[in-house]
């Protein structure tokens, strides 16, 4: 079990709908980060930007955006984890992939699809959510519109991480910061939300903020909007052990079950 976890968030364009550069600069940034760290957290949709267009752009878990995330993962001896569009049993799935350095793959696939934007009618929502044991740390990874939906993140399972990948347009980065916050602080945990800049061929603008709140929703990696930045951040396990034993505010939580 290690007590600190260094988790790398990179706020980066996305060139639309162009796996093969996206990939290849991308992969120029997690080769451009030196020092160990345990997780690179690229955002949403990372391939192709937030597009309907599934059928051309879908891959399979044997595909090779997958394949890169391994090579890379084994390369640089860390876990990568971001999401793309993934067809299976002929569906298509907004799924992000939690690829460690040893090969293994976690995958979450979006359970809350932006009916705004027409997702749900392209994507099938995922029914799962899943929890990843990481060196000792237990990790809730979920998908952009997720973030508006407490009930679905709720820290019923005692984890130690919440982490969003996210498209999410700047009209409404207002919502992301506060959700994100108060993410971390109704769930005491670390949250993560790693969002894209630049424009699409939509004409959405992202400004990023991507960021990562401490338990009681300090902002401890504040990054320049509209920018492209890589950020390495310590989290501590002393800092969640010492405010739930002290404040122990997930004891009265309430139960519930989703239906």
């Amino acid at each position: 079990m290690q007590e600190q976890l260094k988790v790398a968030i990179i706020q980066s364009e996305l060139v639309w709908e162009n796996p093969k550069q996206n990939r290849k600069n991308f992969k120029e940034k997690i080769q451009s980060i030196l020092n160990p760290v345990d997780i690179i957290v690229l955002p949403e949709m990372f391939t192709t930007g937030f597009t309907m267009n599934a059928q051309e752009f879908a891959e399979t878990m044997d595909g090779k955006t997958v394949a890169w995330m391994q090579e890379l993962a084994s390369e640089k001896n860390t876990a990568i984890v971001g999401s793309l569009i993934i067809e299976e049993h002929n569906n298509y799935y907004n799924r992000l992939c939690f690829v460690q350095a040893d090969g293994a793959i976690h995958t979450y696939d979006k359970r809350h699809t932006f009916t705004l934007a027409g997702e749900h009618k392209t994507y099938k929502a995922g029914s799962e959510k899943i929890i990843i044991d990481y060196k000792g740390w237990k990790i809730c990874p979920l998908v952009c519109y997720d973030l508006r939906f407490p009930v679905w993140a709720r820290n019923t399972e005692d984890y130690d991480i919440l982490l969003y990948v996210a498209n999410w347009p700047k009209p409404r980065i207002t919502a992301w910061d506060t959700l994100l916050k108060a993410r971390a602080i109704e769930n005491m945990c670390y949250c993560i939300g790693v969002n894209r800049v630049g424009k699409d061929d939509m004409d959405h603008e992202y400004c990023g903020h991507t960021t990562i709140y401490d338990v009681l929703g300090n902002n401890i990696s504040p990054i320049r909007p509209n920018k492209e930045h890589i950020e390495v951040v310590t989290l501590e396990r002393n800092h969640i052990n010492f405010y739930r034993n002290k404040l122990k505010f997930l004891i009265d939580r309430d139960t519930f079950t989703l239906m």
